[in-house]
């Protein structure tokens, strides 16, 4: 019996450093398999991400070039660089959406931009077949397709970089994101302008163009500054701030106010000036793209490395698991038994989400948290509550169905997410209603802003699955208060604005209803 307890303490002592030996084995390699998954996926991203930059730089502004050099002059020469461009832009295309994983792993914003994406290449083809049928002439502008569709491509790429999950390559693939909207909104601006100091085809779609290509390209600029550590983006700063190209930038908001007079000098210099900075820009979008390619394989391939050094030592712990002979099998169950805690914890965290997987937007969970952190202790501003509710939505459901109607609650809160402010808080508050605390605001300026938000749910036209298109209309309640205050005055304002959703509904649906403001006090009469 003695011999028994000796022989079961010396296999106990044996045992329990080899069995913690395998199980931090085995969560190295299944951390290492994590890591090399990850960094695999963003190398994958920032290829897409440098081909569809590829695209929107270089291939459809060349193809646009080709096409205007063609409509001037449609002999054999511009005939044949045509067809090349058109050849170059429909291969770097193929090759994007090549790479691209099912469509079901991207959420649904992404998934709508590729839609947009895909639709403003069939315009390019549209386009095509227009001008081989010769049904433009020399002045026609035909370069709006052609960059809207660039456009597209950098809305895509910009989604995607949210996608990447490692801090450097994340870094990297913005700074090649603002890159190519200073060159985007460059290019917009150095053909409109062209246009405007050759005094033809200048209109008012060419004055929203040009605004569109200056504010593009000022994005583009303000989101490089943030990256001013990097060499590369320091240089393209210093460039842009000298005083040629300042001077550059005053012609353009002469241009944009009309008060600009074309000269032939002027011309020149502004043609010059202009080429010198696309090609000085399109040389830096090849050397970070270069440089964010090399990075993601380097990662790809250190991950790789690392990953097969784990494998080894799992393999050499498999090697000692046979010495060992049947304890193997307690460590199996105790690794088992290890998953299961680890699943339980991981179910446990899935349930505590604060996020209304249908729409997007936060769960009440997820608001009371976010608005607790919002109106702490340090702010007293005003503070305002929309609630606002679909009309008619059991109807919506009756006729169309819960799918549609879920189409309609992701649509509708798409359209909140963009028209209401970016600090605002919105919520999907329970079935069809949704709520938003909007901070700093007060009840008239919260009107404003559902006015806003209702005229823009009520132009939408939502697309159905069978064709047809779908409108809906909501009804806004607003409530605010002038300073925060503790818990109950902010369920009190959420009431207030209730009843004034009531009072909207009450009013003939489709508008907004507000209540009065919380916190101002009531005097006695003397």
């Amino acid at each position: 019996m003695k011999f028994e307890t000796i022989k079961k303490t010396v296999i106990t002592a044996i045992m329990l450093p080899f069995i913690f030996m395998v199980a931090e084995s085995v969560q190295l390699m299944r951390l290492s398999f994590e890591q090399y998954g990850t960094l695999e996926s963003d190398r994958r991203v920032a290829a897409l991400l440098a081909t569809g930059g590829a695209i929107a730089s270089t291939e459809i502004p060349a193809e646009m070039n080709a096409t205007h050099a063609f409509l001037r002059d449609p002999g054999p020469e511009t005939a044949a660089e045509l067809r090349r461009t058109r050849l170059a832009v429909d291969g770097a295309r193929q090759a994007f959406f090549d790479r691209l994983p099912l469509s079901g792993t991207f959420s649904s914003g992404i998934n709508a931009q590729l839609t947009k994406l895909r639709s403003a290449y069939s315009r390019i083809v549209g386009l095509r077949s227009a001008v081989d049928d010769g049904r433009y002439d020399s002045q026609a502008d035909v370069g709006y397709v052609y960059r809207q569709a660039a456009l597209r491509q950098l809305g895509v790429g910009d989604s995607f970089s949210a996608l990447i999950h490692d801090p450097l390559l994340l870094r990297k693939s913005n700074e090649l994101m603002s890159i190519l909207l200073t060159y985007h909104g460059e290019l917009i601006v150095d053909y409109i302008g062209g246009h405007y100091l050759k005094r033809s085809g200048f209109s008012t779609m060419s004055h929203e163009q040009l605004l569109q290509g200056d504010v593009t390209r000022r994005l583009g600029t303000d989101r490089l500054r943030f990256h001013t550590s990097v060499p590369v983006i320091r240089g393209i700063i210093d460039f842009l701030n000298r005083p040629s190209e300042k001077r550059a930038d005053i012609y353009t908001q002469a241009m944009m106010s009309g008060v600009l007079r074309p000269t032939p000098e002027l011309r020149q210099m502004w043609t010059v000036g202009e080429q010198a900075r696309l090609a000085f820009l399109r040389q830096n979008i090849l050397a970070v793209t270069h440089d964010l390619e090399e990075t993601g394989q380097r990662m790809s391939a250190e991950a790789q490395k690392h990953l097969m050094i784990v494998l080894s030592l799992v393999l050499a712990l498999a090697l000692l698991a046979a010495v060992v002979g049947g304890l193997g099998v307690k460590g199996i169950r105790l690794l088992d038994r290890l998953t299961r805690e680890r699943e339980a914890l991981v179910e446990e965290l899935r349930s505590a989400s604060e996020t209304d997987l249908l729409t997007g937007l936060y769960n009440r969970r997820g608001f009371e948290a976010a608005a607790a952190a919002m109106l702490d202790g340090n702010h007293d501003g005003p503070v305002a509550i929309v609630l606002f509710d679909l009309d008619h939505f059991k109807m919506i459901n009756d006729k169309h169905g819960h799918d549609v109607g879920d189409l309609v609650l992701r649509h509708v809160a798409e359209i909140a997410k963009r028209t209401f402010h970016s600090i605002d808080l919105i919520v999907r508050h329970g079935g069809e209603e949704f709520l938003a605390l909007l901070p700093e605001l007060d009840r008239e300026e919260a009107a404003l802003v559902a006015e806003r938000v209702r005229v823009a749910v009520e132009e939408a036209r939502i697309p159905l699955p069978c064709g047809e298109t779908l409108a809906v209309t909501a009804s806004f309640g607003c409530a605010a208060r002038p300073r925060s205050a503790k818990g109950d005055q902010f369920e009190d304002l959420i009431k207030k604005a209730d009843l004034a959703l009531y009072a909207a509904k009450a009013s003939g649906r489709n508008c907004v209803a507000t209540s009065a403001i919380i916190g101002q006090r009531r005097h006695k009469p003397a």
